[in-house]
């Protein structure tokens, strides 16, 4: 979907409402009372009531949207300018773009999407060949403060980056490997112990991991088919460990391209954000409507 092809199919309020309306039923609706699938619409007031026991559903109830006074639609451009992007828009462009006097709110509601972008993700586990490495992100820090320099430098934090990497053979015979889905998990310390967390959350246990020979990493096997490593050196990087470098770079460039400084603590949400997109990255205009039902599910 594209600007003029969102104009033409949300033009105002009520139209948001109706797409959003199928969206939740598509995903299913529960009743919070007594757990009935069995519900109809009331027109006049916007909510669902459950068949069984009478109890009422509002449009937002239990979403992301959950509590918010926007209108549907003022949710629905930020979805579309967040997915028509390809490198993304800060809070400050889409303020403009909307026309809403407050940053605030703009921000607040960004980062209400990228959470969901980052629940819709954690549904899914990688699997088979996944490449396993960690990446350092420089974070907005005090000038202030005397900053100490090097590995846990406060001016970086340490992301865990995941990616699968599917094995492919050509019409020649030769083979090669293509990206699959990636994930991004901030870290806050190189502790095997919190390494060894991320894997069991992230990776399917019959998943074949290949890493460098980091410390950190000894005890990934415990958890996977098998654990797969290789000396940290040029070959490694550009070869074994091909794909994760990539997005690793492109995150950097993306971030650096969009934002002026991100802070440690919302690190983490624009890196879901990334991830989905990339994640998606063959969606093209579906992209929109994959998002728009990503908000619309009760994340349990």
């Amino acid at each position: 979907m594209n600007i003029l092809r969102f104009v033409e199919e949300f033009p105002d309020e009520q139209s948001c409402i109706t797409h959003f309306k199928k969206c939740r039923e598509k995903e299913g609706l529960i009743c919070k009372k007594c757990n009935s699938k069995d519900h109809y619409w009331l027109k006049n007031k916007n909510q669902w009531e459950c068949k069984a026991c009478k109890f009422r559903t509002t449009l937002r109830s239990g979403t992301i949207m959950h509590g918010s006074n926007l209108k549907l639609r003022i949710w629905y451009l930020a979805m579309a300018f967040m997915s028509f992007s390809k490198k993304g828009i800060s809070a400050k462009e889409l303020q403009r773009q909307l026309g809403y006097n407050r940053y605030d709110t703009i921000w607040l509601l960004m980062h209400k999407i990228r959470d969901a972008m980052g629940k819709r993700d954690n549904l899914y586990s990688l699997k088979d060949m996944v490449e396993f490495d960690e990446g350092y992100f420089e974070k907005a820090t005090s000038e202030k403060v005397k900053l100490k320099r090097g590995r846990g430098s406060q001016r970086q934090k340490n992301v865990a980056v995941m990616g699968e990497s599917i094995p492919l053979t050509k019409e020649n015979g030769s083979t090669y490997r293509y990206p699959g889905y990636f994930k991004m998990k901030v870290l806050t310390s190189h502790h095997k112990d919190e390494i060894n967390q991320v894997v069991q959350d992230n990776l399917e246990d019959k998943s074949i991991v290949f890493s460098d020979k980091s410390t950190s990493y000894v005890n990934i096997s415990n958890f996977v088919e098998a654990h797969l490593t290789e000396k940290s050196d040029k070959t490694t990087t550009k070869e074994t460990l091909k794909w994760v470098h990539i997005a690793i770079s492109n995150a950097k460039r993306n971030l650096l391209g969009v934002y002026h400084k991100i802070k440690g603590k919302y690190l983490q949400a624009y890196l879901d954000e990334f991830c989905y997109k990339l994640n998606r990255r063959y969606f093209g205009e579906r992209l929109f409507d994959r998002l728009v039902l990503a908000v619309a599910k009760i994340y349990r």
